[in-house]
């Protein structure tokens, strides 16, 4: 019985361990479209980790169960509309996130970009973070 809880409090110490580093990779994301980008900007350290948050919950959540919805659009575009899907991802964190703006639809299409080439990056630079992402 002792196994069994042993077993389980290191499942809970993993899953821990990855959400916590996953909305750092999301903060340091977020982080580099904000400085590389004028039209989105953060209001505070804190505007930004919410942001990042959310990032993360609405990735883990919502964007796997639009990217199945959108499955047969998939096919007729050859996955373009799930760059649709990841651009929602970060319109939504700008609806909720007070202090997390982006200005305009370029500005969208850019930071899109951007999170992506970046969360390709981490994918493939060895570090704790990987298997943590949900671009």
């Amino acid at each position: 019985m002792s196994s069994h809880r042993d077993d389980s409090i290191r499942v809970v110490i993993r899953l821990a361990k990855q959400l916590t580093l996953s909305w750092i990779a999301n903060a340091v994301v977020l982080g580099i479209v904000v400085a590389v980008l004028q039209g989105v900007t953060v209001d505070s350290a804190g505007a930004l980790l919410t942001a990042a948050l959310l990032f993360g919950i609405l990735n883990t959540i919502l964007k796997p169960i639009l990217r199945l919805l959108t499955l047969p659009l998939a096919f007729i575009t050859l996955g373009l509309i799930w760059f649709g899907v990841a651009m929602l991802m970060l319109w939504l964190t700008d609806l909720l996130v007070s202090g997390f703006h982006i200005h305009g639809f370029r500005a969208l299409v850019y930071a899109t970009i951007i999170v992506w080439a970046v969360n390709v990056v981490l994918d493939f630079v060895p570090g704790p973070w990987r298997g943590t992402r949900r671009d």
